[in-house]
């Protein structure tokens, strides 16, 4: 473990921040005064530009609160108190070269990175044209494409994992690139920030960890966050460089991030740079800071105020003189003004554009179902392993990882066999045991051009990840207004009729067919199964590709494999048999069993049709009503628990667009309401077995 180049932080405890509305010049000299370092970089001209971004930063947030109270806009969270440590970090990399993650307080580093009050506002105002997400996203979530600053969510950590993601991309890429990711102290205490710096150095990837420690996650003091310090808790990772720095000196602080830049640039590896910062207002402008900081310990953040440390250094140094402070102060208040003046003059977003980007608006032009299937006779694993195959032979940058994926073992269920000997590991490799690793850092590869397809290895475990699927994943082309988007294909084993107890037989497509932005598909044949995954493998949307586990080597979901271009639609649900007297809609491993079920039946004179809808989302509701229309009476199988199982959406549907048709109530079959039991006797008690949907169909028919 490298040790620290620099350790000078101010050791005062639980500093505090100036009001909102107080000016940022002092009738005497600060006790933090700053001397300009004889190895400084900067020109006295750059310097004191410097020190306008920093005042630029601090007037809008104070003219952001005053809007606040004016009603035109509702909500507010301010970087004040951390614009030295933030302009550093900025002035250390290269925007549209290097890549951002920044977080919420990182105002003036997005002023470092080139935006301008204009637009702040813009964003502040949630205007049309606001570069950051159209005005999609609160107030405060950067995101500008033209300097490769990623869109950024409101979840605090989830930031780490993409940043390192991003990083990978670049290593595998071979440029020196440097991603910088940031967040506040109490942030550290995600998971998601111990997993980034756990892949980032057993790696070596170009990351620039960034953490303002401002001594407060909301109301909580950063001694019941964290056993120590941050830059005491980071100590153990092998090939992390930490530093940790008075992040209210400009220029310890930039020399801080200036190592940590050419350290990376050298393939060294990653930096955890801990800035001891000062919060100077409240935390948002939903807080109140004065009902848990004293006024002595906010006095005492006020006289680390960067802008006034910044500001003497200067005046010292006989580079400006207090009236051309004041000077200033007036010009940047008069450009705040302006700048506010402008944004407000610009429309809102027009309501009919509110569903636009939440999938991609470009038209694949893909050639869907070219051919019949005339191959081999495969299984579904295999189908899925051909699939991938073909599709890396066709993508130099789709990457294939997860657990236990690479050679010798190929994955748990040999879905992924021959791809790391025949690729190599640069492009199927395992990752660590982490299903938010797997999921987070494939949204970096993704936003930088790469198309991951990860494996998590059960679908069990994948509720770690899933607050990168849902506001992630599924989030970030809609929120950045198109600017970025995470086509990310996750395979998912799932479902039970295995022995496999409660964790390893859950069915949860219930899940994610609620969250918008998400693709799911559920094959049940070979065929549609390799069909599918190579549509979903060339899709620019993300996609939850769930394979029923029971059903890798069943002989009866086995088929003639198509060839290396057949592909199939997403949306179009197969009508697998036909049939005159009642509907059987189906997903997964219930389709065979309504299949079963039609062929017993039909020894009794009963017409089945049965509809396998291989997508849940999208949802081909037209092929289900024209069999409606037909039949009149229509029955729902599915795996799942019946409460809040997909098969009620299907059912509402139905009843909502074809009440008409209908000769009797919808009628839903699934899995009870319960844990799956790993005992061979309690299992069957659970899940749907053939003489329930047979039963169920007699009774139907017979209504």
């Amino acid at each position: 473990m490298a040790k620290a180049s620099t350790k000078a932080r101010n050791k005062d405890e639980g500093v505090q921040a100036p009001e909102a509305h107080s000016a940022v010049s002092s009738p005497t000299r600060n006790p933090f005064a700053l001397s300009i370092p004889k190895n400084n970089p900067f020109s006295s001209e750059e310097l004191i530009q410097i020190l306008r971004t920093m005042m630029s930063a601090r007037r809008l947030d104070q003219k952001m609160l005053t809007l606040l109270k004016q009603g035109k806009s509702f909500f507010h969270i301010g970087g004040s108190g951390h614009e030295a440590a933030q302009i550093a970090a900025a002035k250390a990399v290269v925007p549209g070269k290097d890549w951002s993650y920044p977080y919420y307080r990182d105002l003036s580093y997005m002023m470092g990175m080139g935006m301008d009050a204009v637009d702040i506002m813009t964003n502040f105002l949630a205007r049309a044209d606001d570069v950051n997400s159209g005005g999609r996203q609160m107030p405060q979530h950067y995101g500008m494409a033209s300097a490769r600053v990623v869109s950024q969510s409101s979840p605090t950590g989830t930031q780490y994992l993409q940043a390192v993601g991003t990083a990978k991309g670049a290593k595998l890429e071979g440029t020196d690139e440097v991603v910088y990711v940031s967040s506040g102290e109490g942030t550290t205490s995600q998971g998601d920030f111990h997993e980034a710096l756990n892949w980032a150095s057993r790696a070596k990837l170009p990351v620039i960890f960034c953490v303002q420690d401002n001594k407060y996650a909301i109301s909580v003091h950063l001694s019941q966050q964290t056993g120590g310090s941050v830059y005491d808790m980071v100590a153990g990772y092998v090939n992390l460089d930490r530093i940790e720095v008075d992040g209210t000196n400009f220029f310890e602080t930039y020399e801080a991030f200036r190592k940590a830049v050419t350290r990376a640039r050298r393939g060294e590896g990653p930096t955890v740079v801990v800035t001891d910062v000062v919060r100077l207002l409240a935390h948002s402008s939903s807080d109140d800071q004065t009902k848990y900081r004293s006024k002595e310990e906010l006095d005492r953040d006020r006289q680390r105020d960067p802008i006034i440390r910044m500001k003497d250094a200067l005046v010292d140094a006989g580079m400006m003189t207090d009236e051309d402070f004041e000077r200033m102060e007036k010009e940047v208040l008069d450009e705040v003004n302006d700048a506010t003046d402008t944004a407000e003059a610009k429309p809102l977003p027009e309501p009919s554009t509110a569903l636009r980007y939440l999938y991609s608006p470009k038209k694949l032009n893909l050639e869907y179902e070219h051919n019949t299937p005339s191959g081999n006779k495969a299984v579904i694993v295999d189908a899925i392993n051909h699939a991938l195959h073909e599709e890396m032979e066709r993508n130099e940058r789709m990457l294939v990882y997860g657990q236990d994926v690479q050679d010798g073992k190929g994955g748990v269920f040999t879905a992924t066999k021959g791809l790391s000997t025949k690729f190599g590991l640069n492009r199927c490799f395992n990752s660590p045991l982490a299903e938010s690793s797997i999921v987070g850092t494939a949204v970096g590869l993704a936003v930088r051009g790469f198309k991951p397809v990860v494996e998590i290895q059960f679908g069990d475990y994948i509720w770690t990840a899933m607050m990168h699927i849902r506001n992630e994943v599924s989030s970030m082309r809609y929120r950045s207004n198109n600017e970025f988007s995470a086509a990310v294909v996750m395979r998912v084993p799932v479902g039970g009729y295995i022995h496999g107890g409660l964790c390893h037989s859950q069915n949860i497509e219930g899940y994610f067919t609620h969250i918008p932005g998400l693709y799911v598909v559920y094959p049940s044949t070979a065929a549609d199964a390799k069909g599918l995954l190579k549509s979903a493998c060339r899709m620019d949307d993300p996609v939850m590709f769930l394979e029923h586990k029971g059903m890798y080597r069943q002989g009866y979901a086995a088929s003639l494999e198509p060839d290396e271009e057949y592909l199939i639609p997403f949306g179009k649900a197969n009508v697998r048999r036909e049939g005159s007297d009642l509907t059987i809609v189906a997903w997964g491993a219930m389709v065979q069993k309504s299949l079963e079920t039609a062929r017993v039946l039909d020894k009794e004179g009963i017409s089945i049709e049965v509809i396998d809808l291989r997508t849940l989302v999208p949802l081909d509701m037209d092929t289900v009503l024209q069999s409606v229309a037909k039949t009149s009476k229509v029955l729902v199988v599915h795996e799942d628990t019946l409460t809040g199982g997909f098969g009620g959406e299907v059912a509402a549907r139905i009843a909502a667009n074809g009440f008409e048709l209908l000769d009797a109530p919808v009628r839903r079959l699934a899995a009870k309401d319960c844990h799956i039991p790993y005992a061979w006797t309690l299992e069957p008690e659970i899940l749907p077995q053939d003489k329930d949907v047979i039963q169920a169909a007699r009774d139907l028919v017979a209504y």
